[in-house]
Order: C-alpha cells, then structure tokens, then sequence
C-alpha cells in the first residue's frame, strides 16, 4: 500500500515538472531568434537559399558554337530555377585556348572544362578545389553512374580533382563505300567475326588494301604520324609509351614488346601502296582526304562525328582500333573542375551547380549535339548519344570501347614531350628507308629524357643540335649519344 502511493507521489512530481520546464522553454523561446536548421559539417548554401544573395559564378567552356549554345541553354535552365546564385559563361573555341588563359591567369572561373592532360599543371600551380568532401555533403554518388578508371582519370592525393565529364576513345572511321566488309568476305578476304566488335591488325591491313586504288588517288589509311597516333598500336601490342605509369623519366618505345608492335604497325602505315604520300599531305590533310572520299580509313575521336555528317556524299562508320593482342586504346578525357578562387560560401554554390552541370538532364543536353562523349554512363548508353537513325551507324562502339582507354602519366609537359620527338616520329612514317628501327626507337627514348627525366643534366630542347630532329638515325643521333646523353 505504501509503495502504491509513492508510485502516485512519484509521478504526480514528474507531470508538475515537465510543465513547469515546457512552460518555461516557452518563455525562452519567444525571447530568442530562431536558430536555422544545422546544416552537414562542410556544406554550403543550397540552391534556392538567399543568406547572403546571389553569387555570380562564371563557367569557362569550349567547342563548337552548336556546344557553346548547349552550354548557354543548361547555364539559362539553372538560372532560372536558382536564387542563390547567377551563373555566366567564359566560352573558347579549343581546350588549348582555354587551359592557357588558365595558366596564364588571364582567368579565374569558377568552374572550367579540362583536358586531362592539363590536370598536372592545375594540381601543381593550386587551381582547383577537390570535390570529394563538397560532393557527398550533396548526396552525388558518383559510384553509380561512372566507371571507376573514368574517376581514376580525375584523383591524385587520395581525392577527386575534378568531375569526369566526357571520355571518348580513339577509334578508327571508315568510309563505308570504299571498306565493305560484305564484299571482302565474298572474295574470302579477312574480315572481322562479330560486325564492329573488333579486329586483327591482318584484317585491318586487308581493309586497307581492299579500299586502295593507286590508279584513282585512293588509299586505304592514314594515321597522324605523331606518337598519339602511335601510341594505340604500341598499347594494343603489349608495349608501354613511357617507361613508368607514375613518374615516367622517358618513353618506352625501345623496350622490346613496344619495339615488336611499331615494327608490325610500321609494315602497314608505310606502304606506299596503302597510305599518302608526301606529296598528297602537302597538298591537303589526311582528314581531308578521307572527306574528298579519297581514304579509306582515318583515326578520330567522337567529336568528329558532327563535322563527317556535313559531308555531302560522304557514308562513313566506325570500329575499334585494330587488335595486336589487346584493345587498349587512347583516349580524350575531360574533366569539370572549381576553381580555387572565392569564399567558401561561392565555392559551395559552385558545387551546387557543378551537380547540376553534370546531371542526366544536363550532360544530355550538351550530348546532342554529336561533339560530345558522356562519361555519365546513363547518359552515354541513351538516345541522347548514340543518335540511332544517324552516321556512324554502329556508334555503341564509343561506349563499349571506353573500357579499353590506357590512362598515360599525369605528367606536366605532355606537348612538349610531343612536339620534342615529333620530327623523329615523324620519320618512322615517312623516311623512304627505315633502316636500324631499334636505334632510331632507342634514340626518340633518350631524346625524351630532355624533359621527363630530372635527373637529367643537358642543354633545353630548343638549343639541341638539329641533327636529332632531321635525322634520328644519323651519326651519334643512332645511339643517343647526343639527345640527352
């Protein structure tokens, strides 16, 4: 009985003062200002919110103007939903433009377009804000909807850099009147198994001697003497382009399996019977050979797609890069990237539009336009990209190849690498004799040490002595001796 009525005491006290405290926070409440909701550790003003106003924004682009328009139409779309922010456009015709008004600091966006291999130079000289830690703190989970190698493209320092945003492999187009495959398998010529799945190098090299016509001007191939156009062949055959994947000291064309490759390779792009002649280049280029309906084969990205399509009688196609024992390819790989520039409130509200930059809806827009290779796989599987019902009809071959894309080295100087052992590369297309290939491989490898290698004590590659350029072969140029030695 007694233990029955402290039971009732007990809880006749707990009613009196949990009134007591709510009346209480009453009072309190009306004597304070409302406390804004909390927010995630690390975020910043969504869009729709006006604490401090709209924040202007500037997004740097390039392309055609059928792009630029894109751009503009997604930028008008967010503008017209968001009070937080105002976003304008930057816009240039190449991403080469573009990344040296970056560098050169003509420019400071807040968000911008990037070719991968520009992306050293931005994590180098501080040019980007990481997005991980911005990017889950809005829900985006890029594990859906992008392949891993696509956002291994775009980290360093465990982070990601910049946002994948198009990825487009090297391919081979084939003008579909001068390849025919249905008419090579009639004369029992080699010809791939599986329509557009895939090639040998002996199947390609019968494509191109099937489309070849010395008589008519015609011929079968042309690759861009150049080590991109290169680089395919050695990848596919088991060979590497530099000697490290992480900080390369120079390229790796002598190494044996890349040796064996370019020889294969070699035996194909230099027959006269097969490919241009000097003359013919110097007249006009192999792209406009191939559009005068006079090559059978060129290499290309998608962004060359739209510009084959305004080509009055022009039937083309598209296949993988021919197979000398893998489908390794290269690829175009561009990234949207924040700039570090602002306060933390505009970096925030760039990311709010980063996100919606790179939405279903917003990639799709920019992918119509034909230039433009989604690396949001929803969208690059769509309608909006592989545009059935246009050229090239077998455009899945894009996206089922993406997966074969050979990430290079993030290195600095990619260009200068380039334009340093052009003339010599150059020559393993064009020299009427090609005699010691293994020298002249050993002797592009050495020079390129000029740059990549810091180690390296020797004089810029501008003041080298010009025999290495004109001829990689000819006196201590065979050996190295005086590219870098």
């Amino acid at each position: 009985m007694s233990a029955g009525r402290l039971g009732w005491r007990t809880a006749l006290v707990v009613v009196v003062v949990v009134i007591a405290v709510v009346a209480a926070m009453v009072v309190i409440a009306g004597t304070r200002p409302e406390s804004p909701a909390p927010r995630p550790a690390g975020s910043e003003p969504t869009v729709g919110t006006t604490e401090t106003g709209p924040t202007d924004l500037e997004l740097a682009v390039f392309g055609s103007p059928e792009e630029i328009a894109a751009y503009q139409d997604v930028v008008d779309a967010y503008n017209e939903e968001s009070t937080a922010s105002r976003v304008s456009l930057l816009t240039y015709p190449t991403a080469e433009e573009l990344a040296s008004a970056l560098r050169e600091g003509e420019i400071s966006p807040s968000l911008y377009l990037l070719s991968r291999e520009d992306l050293a130079d931005t994590l180098d000289n501080e040019r980007n804000v990481p997005l991980l830690d911005l990017l889950d703190a809005r829900g985006l989970n890029i594990g859906d909807d992008y392949s891993r190698d696509s956002v291994s493209a775009f980290s360093a320092d465990d982070d990601l850099q910049c946002m994948p945003y198009a990825s487009s492999p090297m391919v081979m187009y084939l003008n579909t009147d001068l390849v025919d495959f249905d008419a090579m398998a009639q004369r029992g010529l080699p010809v791939p198994e599986r329509e557009h799945a895939g090639w040998s190098l002996d199947q390609f090299r019968a494509a191109a001697e099937f489309a070849s016509s010395p008589r008519r001007g015609v011929r079968g191939v042309y690759i861009e003497p150049t080590l991109e156009g290169l680089a395919p062949f050695v990848l596919s055959g088991g060979g590497d382009v530099f000697n490290d994947t992480a900080s390369p000291t120079s390229l790796a064309l002598g190494e044996d399996d890349s040796t064996d490759a370019i020889r294969r390779t070699l035996e194909v792009l230099r027959d006269p019977q097969l490919t241009l002649s000097s003359e013919q280049l110097e007249r006009r280029s192999g792209l406009d050979w191939f559009e005068a309906g006079k090559v059978g084969m060129v290499a290309g990205y998608r962004d060359l797609t739209p510009e084959l399509r305004e080509v009055t009688g022009l039937t083309f196609d598209v296949m993988p890069m021919p197979s000398l024992g893998s489908t390794d390819t290269v690829g175009q790989l561009l990234g949207v990237c924040l700039g570090a520039t602002g306060d933390q409130t505009s970096i925030g509200r760039a990311a709010d539009f980063l996100v919606y930059l790179v939405s279903d809806e917003a990639v799709s827009r920019v992918a119509e336009t034909g230039y433009l290779q989604p690396t949001n796989l929803q969208v690059a599987f769509s309608e909006a990209f592989l545009q059935l019902g246009l050229p090239p009809a077998h455009a899945g071959v894009f996206t089922d190849t993406l997966r074969d894309i050979n990430l290079m080295p993030l290195i600095d100087d990619y260009d200068e690498v380039e334009a340093l052992v052009g003339p010599q590369v150059r020559q393993l297309f064009t020299r009427p004799v090609l005699d010691d290939l293994d020298a002249r491989l050993d002797a592009i490898d050495e020079r390129s040490r000029q740059l990549l290698d810091p180690t390296l004590v020797t004089e810029s590659p501008s003041e080298s002595d010009a025999s290495g350029a004109s001829d990689a072969s000819g006196g201590s140029d065979a050996s190295g001796g005086s590219t870098g030695g």
